[in-house]
């Protein structure tokens, strides 16, 4: 059996009394991009923060490489080799390029090969090699979600969280985004992707699970990625 990257056992995360992800069990393999769908308020997000220790797990426990790290701080998740893309990219309008791409090394394990990830990052996104000196808030939407994903990869993970990436950019953007992601995951790279856009996702990755109210109700494969009447029932599951 593959070894797995990522071990989500029994995941619990509450805001409160309200649960808002509910004994949730996933295993992701090394190397493989895994699609996480399903209505808004099913738990997508709250699960991507557990995992990267921004949100408390209530009960259960997160393991990367087969070793705990419930309850450690982000930054430490981060050196162990996590990097997450949050929904709204958050990247540093105020600086350039440039010098988001070198925040971006700050949470490296290895000082050496940033040359070849920067010309890795840049053959995958040619609009921001182009725009080095430009600021963050001079970017189209496209752009700011790409020099996202570019700083995340920049600290060279083995595992990539991505909150939402497609959201507000127009259709041949996100082609070009998970064009991109799929190009990471050639490379080694382990992917769980959070979307609101379900046929790309579940076309994309090598699975797709299904949540709502929390639980996990549905796996998908990308011979399901047609099937609209299986993936309308997904969201009013």
């Amino acid at each position: 059996m593959p070894d797995a990257m990522l071990e989500l056992e029994g995941l619990e995360v509450r805001y409160g009394v309200v649960a808002a992800v509910r004994a949730l069990d996933l295993r992701i393999e090394r190397g493989e991009l895994v699609g996480l769908i399903g209505p808004n308020g099913a738990g997508k997000s709250s699960t991507l923060l557990a995992i990267m220790g921004v949100v408390p797990v209530a009960r259960g426990e997160v393991r990367l490489r087969g070793v705990s790290i419930t309850g450690r701080a982000p930054e430490a998740i981060a050196r162990a080799g996590i990097s997450l893309v949050p929904e709204g990219r958050h990247i540093f309008a105020g600086l350039t390029v440039e010098e988001n791409l070198r925040l971006g090394r700050a949470a490296r394990r290895d000082a050496n090969g940033v040359e070849a990830d920067l010309r890795r990052v840049y053959g995958l996104f040619p609009a921001i090699a182009g725009s080095l000196s430009r600021q963050g808030s001079a970017l189209s939407g496209g752009q700011q979600q790409q020099l996202a994903i570019a700083r995340a990869l920049l600290a060279r993970p083995d595992v990539l969280l991505l909150d939402e990436p497609s959201l507000g950019l127009a259709p041949t953007v996100v082609e070009s985004v998970f064009a991109a992601l799929e190009e990471v995951r050639a490379q080694g790279v382990t992917i769980l992707l959070v979307e609101q856009r379900a046929q790309v996702t579940v076309s994309t990755a090598d699975r797709t699970y299904v949540l709502a109210n929390g639980e996990l109700r549905l796996s998908l494969t990308p011979a399901d990625a047609n099937d609209t009447a299986r993936l309308a029932a997904a969201y009013l599951s």
